[in-house]
């Protein structure tokens, strides 16, 4: 019973402050300024491309400012990748069984990368989920047009984690990250690290399309979520987080996508795709805000960031939207779990 207590306690406790509020505003700033540009230019619909470029804002977020720069471009060239990837199979019309074998690829090859680069988030989820996403909605411009979108919006969010270099000028020379080499035991572990990922995806993506979802992304993605844990417990606490903030998130759009006198929609009837822009864009911040402190919290606001940029691309009944989105990250999130605790190191 005490060790049930334990976990339960852990599963709600916040974590201390750690300089939350200084990383909210870069990320924030990094999804603001490329999203306020689509409005402008009358393409809030891409704003897809330009949020999982944005991502990039999310990474070295207490790091010197040229460590910062260097983990950022790493952490670029997985989001941009796997947004590259996914616009590549949307454009030519590969779903399905092909989506999943790539993503699969993909998960073990990015985990393998991400433990080799030691990102901070931990493990290729975002890069994932980029792939997924991009892949899952039809492209309504060039290849070339969304992948620059995407990298643009990456390239200006190391431009804003640099930017603080400004103030201060401070460089320290012979700074580097501390990031040892996969040798032995610590290759061995990133290579069970990526088995899992491998593992978790795949199945989550067979389980996806098996169940007739427009969406098995969106299983892939939560299956990788709980992987990310530094041990066992937390990677049961992450998958419970996920499965609670994503649920308590689908309320959130709930609000703002069905017919109410509560739904900002109601009010602005002509300016939908330019309201959901704005809450995109308003809901960054918190998401950033409790990314390390507490990852249910987090998913409350990350779940409309994802929902509604994917409406907006591709608009859809928003009850089959909320319950595909719940039905994917429930089994999604169980098959990561499970992953979790069969597969794990030899000491």
């Amino acid at each position: 019973m005490s060790v049930f207590m334990t976990h339960a306690r852990e599963l709600h406790r916040i974590g201390p402050a750690n300089n939350d509020r200084l990383s909210a505003v870069r990320v924030g700033l990094s999804v603001v300024v490329p999203g306020l540009f689509l409005i402008a230019i009358g393409r809030p619909e891409l704003m897809m491309y330009a949020v999982f470029g944005a991502l990039t804002g999310m990474y070295g977020r207490n790091e010197s400012h040229q460590l910062r720069l260097r983990h950022q471009a790493q952490a670029a060239l997985l989001l941009v990748g796997g947004l590259s990837i996914g616009t590549f199979l949307s454009v030519n019309h590969i779903h399905s069984w092909w989506l999943v074998l790539v993503a699969t690829l993909f998960a073990g090859a990015g985990s393998f990368f991400c433990d080799a680069a030691k990102l901070r988030p931990v493990g290729p989820f975002f890069g994932i989920l980029a792939l997924g996403a991009c892949a899952s909605v039809p492209t309504s411009v060039p290849f070339t047009t969304a992948v620059l979108i995407g990298a643009a919006s990456a390239a200006f969010s190391i431009v804003v984690g640099f930017a603080g270099w400004l103030r201060t000028r401070s460089w320290e020379r012979g700074a580097v990250r501390d990031v040892p080499l996969l040798r032995g035991p610590l290759r061995q572990s990133a290579l069970v690290h990526a088995t899992r990922y491998v593992l978790a995806v795949s199945a989550a993506g067979v389980c996806g399309v098996l169940s007739g979802s427009g969406h098995p992304h969106w299983a892939m993605a939560a299956a990788a979520v709980p992987l990310a844990g530094a041990d066992l417990p937390s990677r049961v606490h992450r998958g419970i987080h996920r499965i609670v903030g994503t649920f308590l998130g689908l309320g959130v759009v709930a609000v703002v996508l069905f017919p109410s006198p509560v739904s900002p929609l109601q009010y602005f009837p002509s300016h939908g795709p330019v309201v959901l822009a704005v809450i995109v864009m308003l809901c960054q911040f918190p998401t950033e805000l409790f990314m390390a402190r507490h990852y249910g919290w987090a998913m409350v606001f990350f779940t409309p960031v994802i929902l509604l940029i994917a409406q907006l691309a591709a608009p859809m009944d928003p009850g089959v939207l909320v319950l595909e989105r719940a039905v994917e990250t429930f089994v999604g999130a169980v098959i990561g779990i499970a992953v979790a605790v069969v597969v794990q190191r030899r000491r």
